[in-house]
């Protein structure tokens, strides 16, 4: 039987038009897929799904001709990882062509099928023969990224770490002190467990920021790529507080840091598996691997100055991530150093209407607040726990790791529905 082959491991799919902001969907990992559809439609929507970053590991093949190219396809060939078949006919003949294909499947291949019957009788019968997922036509682009990446995260396993990279929109701006003091309130208050990676080997400030002088860290992981496992990168960890590690920066010129766009690919991957909250504090350069680090996060923070070089360059990296990043929601951003006396600004509201958002929080320009802790080795809320910009960065860590109150969105999927009876 089909179930024998498949697993039905598959969670339920919501619309992508209801997709809350704070939505994570884990990335799925190096798999083969091959989709079999019947309408161009479909075809489209899992092609504009194999180009979203989630399933940018993945290998992707799409041919048209539904159930029966797809039996044609493995008489006599090994099957993929995930098979997606679009089946439009009647319910008996979905369930034939299943068992037809049955008979040359794999094991451990898993099947998502996408259908346009609302049908329970239909479904127990997919679920008995073992697929893993049932999807309701049409659908969108979210709907399989969310399907095949779904397939890949157990229910019983622990949830794959949640990625937030925060970078400068200028050099100087104070994105390094945000995202530490996000991770700490990460940490400390949501009881979230959290990894502060410094991405900037030579100048980075985080072992200072927390008071830290580990003998290793990225570095180590970085340039022995061979080794990189989770056991290793763990062992590379430096433990800050009982929720909050860190992944040092040598912050030494002895040698020089140029890496490929895939450098930090297998650290960030140890790292999702072990820890719930991953916070990169990347540097202020545009490299390749800069690039693919800010596309590949779940959320991204950029944090500017209100002057207009900020203002410039942070519609720049807008405008590049949302045309890159089109299934995701918008990146954040927020204003830090506002209020430097006798220095013209513009204002939060130029910059809402700029960037057509507005900023998760603006933060006053407080030079003794922020120098005391930096010389200190604290974080802010370590030097005044009621202070309101301590309150703030425990704010910007809730909606960054989507702890913040959301309403359930609704879901079109069959699993769902079928849920609610």
């Amino acid at each position: 039987m089909i179930r024998q082959a498949l697993q039905n491991d598959g969670p339920a799919s919501i619309p992508a038009e209801a997709a809350p902001r704070d939505e994570h969907i884990a990335p799925a990992p190096r798999v083969s897929i091959q989709a079999f559809c019947e309408t161009v439609e479909t075809a489209a929507a899992i092609q504009s799904a194999g180009e979203d970053r989630r399933l940018g590991k993945a290998h992707l093949k799409i041919q048209m001709g539904g159930v029966t190219a797809a039996i044609e396809a493995y008489r006599g060939s090994p099957t993929p990882n995930v098979i997606v078949l679009e089946a439009e006919g009647r319910n008996e003949n979905i369930l034939n062509g299943l068992d037809s294909l049955a008979e040359s499947c794999d094991a451990g291949t898993r099947v998502v099928v996408i259908g346009r019957h609302n049908d329970v009788v239909l479904y127990r019968e997919l679920i008995r023969r073992g697929v893993s997922d049932y999807l309701i036509g049409p659908v969108s682009t979210l709907d399989i990224v969310r399907s095949i990446c779904g397939l890949f995260t157990q229910p019983d396993a622990k949830p794959v770490g949640r990625i937030i990279a925060v970078v400068g929109a200028k050099g100087g701006v104070g994105a390094s002190t945000i995202a530490h003091n996000v991770a700490w309130s990460a940490a400390r208050d949501l009881s979230l467990d959290s990894v502060v990676t410094d991405l900037d080997l030579a100048f980075g400030t985080a072992g200072l920021d927390y008071n830290q002088d580990p003998p290793q860290g990225i570095a180590d992981a970085v340039f022995s790529p061979d080794r990189i496992d989770t056991a290793f990168v763990d062992r590379l960890l430096s433990k800050c507080t009982d929720h909050l590690s860190l992944l040092a920066a040598p912050a030494t010129l002895e040698r020089v840091y140029d890496f490929g766009s895939e450098a930090f690919d297998a650290i960030f991957d140890s790292l999702r598996a072990t820890m719930p909250c991953i916070v990169l504090d990347v540097p202020h350069i545009w490299a390749a691997w800069t690039q693919r680090t800010l596309v590949s996060a779940d959320d991204i923070l950029i944090v500017a100055a209100p002057d207009l070089a900020n203002l410039r360059n942070a519609k720049n990296l807008f405008d590049f991530l949302k045309a890159a990043r089109v299934n995701d929601h918008r990146p954040h951003y927020c204003l830090n150093l506002v209020g430097v006396p006798k220095r013209p600004e513009i204002k939060p509201a130029d910059f809402a209407k700029a960037l057509e958002d507005e900023p998760l929080a603006v933060i006053p320009f407080e030079p003794q607040l922020f120098g005391t802790a930096s010389n200190n080795g604290q974080m802010i809320a370590e030097v005044s726990a009621n202070h309101r910009t301590a309150e703030t960065f425990r704010q910007l860590a809730q909606m960054l790791t989507g702890r913040a109150e959301t309403k359930k969105p609704r879901s079109n999927s069959l699993f769902a529905k079928l849920l609610k009876r």
